[in-house]
């Protein structure tokens, strides 16, 4: 089997791109009963990590086997890989306290013996894997390349085939003629080798035309590279499909900051119905009761100014702390009730000096006047207002018709303030 079948990361992707079951399992998928996967354990107690594939049946891998995944340049394990990836929604307390319980358990089923430790994984390397994992990047900074592929082309075309499997489980050949998609993307970086005539560029001349001075044959193969302009550089590179795909700059996802205040209006539980639905709900009710507690969020929008082609994911979170400095280029909007306590662990703590930076949004209740330090930060922070909730008999106030047209406000204001910072299609600002 191809030691890309064999990756653990490669194999995680696959089965969650194409939603196969993946079972920790006491025992190797050989040991058990034929077509029949070994039984589910607990993490706890689980020494292999068993996964479904549409040509391989059952493929079991040891639970503690090392990932090219590396945190401070040491290999993370696989059971610390899946287990940040079953968390990958929480919030990084509860993510600690459940390693924790989950080492106690490791220990209590080893009996006093040591039977592995998970890893924890920073904000930033979660952030990244969970990216990876889901298919919405074919990179990351902290995996490294596999065994022999030194520029990551082989891993990029090995992740980008997994996706490919994952679009149509169970299709290795879906007929005549069709090409297994991991046979293609290894063909595609194959050496083109020639006969003598197209790598000499010609045929031999006779020598009847030597004697002759007739060299009109040069002259027609010649005519093919004189018409021709010289390649470009860059063009080169994209004359390889798995090379070109690698080599692509990757725009990073832009950030929007919210306010950790309990007196916000809007909070992690529900700022995602307000700005991808365009409808407001109490934080506190049960229909926003489905993120509470999430460290983070993704949203997706269609920018059409900045790329018109694709939606754009945005990272919704509370609070800097486990920012890289270069993640500030990234913050496109900050979410803010007048608090300055909020901006403590920013990168510029003055509410006038960051708001020079990122447009700020305030939203409180229509017909209220916003808090006097809003009014005092400037042009730069913008005032919005939506209708108080109003209670019903079935806890659904229907009457939320302008809830849009303050969502397409702030959207409006954000979009334009990343055009005038450099957000393009392919790219992102190097500063802000």
């Amino acid at each position: 089997m191809a030691a890309a079948e064999q990756d653990p990361l490669l194999l995680l992707r696959q089965s969650i791109t194409t939603k196969s079951a993946i079972l920790p399992t006491a025992s190797d998928a050989s040991s058990s009963t034929a077509g029949a996967p070994p039984e589910e354990v607990s993490l706890a107690l689980a020494t292999h990590l068993t996964f479904t594939t549409a040509t391989a049946g059952f493929i079991s891998l040891p639970i503690d086997v090392p990932t090219r995944f590396a945190s401070d340049d040491e290999p993370v394990d696989l059971r610390s890989i899946y287990f940040a990836w079953l968390n990958g929604e929480a919030a990084t307390l509860e993510y600690n306290e459940a390693a924790e319980q989950l080492n106690a358990g490791l220990l209590a089923g080893g009996q006093g013996q040591v039977r592995g430790q998970v890893r924890k994984l920073s904000f930033a390397e979660r952030l990244d894997l969970i990216t990876w994992l889901q298919g919405a990047s074919e990179e990351s900074e902290y995996i490294r390349p596999l065994a022999g592929d030194k520029d990551g082309a082989t891993s990029a075309a090995a992740a980008a085939a997994a996706s490919a499997v994952g679009g149509a489980p169970g299709a290795g050949r879906s007929g005549k003629g069709t090409l297994d998609p991991r046979l293609a993307a290894i063909y595609s970086s194959e050496r083109k080798m020639g006969d003598r005539n197209s790598v000499l560029r010609g045929i031999k001349p006779t020598l009847i035309g030597i004697a002759a001075k007739d060299f009109s044959h040069v002259r027609k193969y010649a005519a093919i590279f004189m018409s021709k302009k010289a390649l470009q550089p860059s063009t080169v590179n994209l004359t390889n499909p798995a090379i070109a795909s690698h080599q692509k700059p990757k725009r990073p996802d832009p950030i929007i900051l919210l306010s950790p205040s309990a007196s916000s209006l809007l909070r992690m539980s529900n700022v995602k119905s307000f700005l991808e639905s365009g409808t407001y709900v109490p934080p506190d009710s049960a229909a926003a009761s489905s993120s509470t507690g999430a460290s983070m969020l993704h949203i997706n929008r269609l920018m059409k100014d900045v790329d018109p082609s694709r939606p754009m994911r945005f990272i919704l979170v509370e609070g800097p702390e486990q920012f890289k400095p270069e993640y500030w280029n990234r913050v496109v909007a900050v979410f803010t009730t007048g608090q300055s306590w909020q901006f403590k662990n920013y990168k510029w703590s003055s509410p006038p000096e960051l708001f020079r930076h990122i447009p700020g949004i305030y939203v409180g209740w229509r017909g209220e006047q916003p808090p006097e330090s809003v009014a005092g930060w400037g042009h730069r922070v913008l005032n919005v207002g939506v209708d108080r909730w109003k209670e019903t008999p079935h806890g659904v106030d229907t009457g939320r018709w302008r809830d849009r047209e303050v969502v397409e406000g702030i959207w409006k204001m954000i979009e334009g303030n990343m055009r005038s910072k450099g957000w393009r299609r392919d790219q992102a600002p190097s500063s802000i």
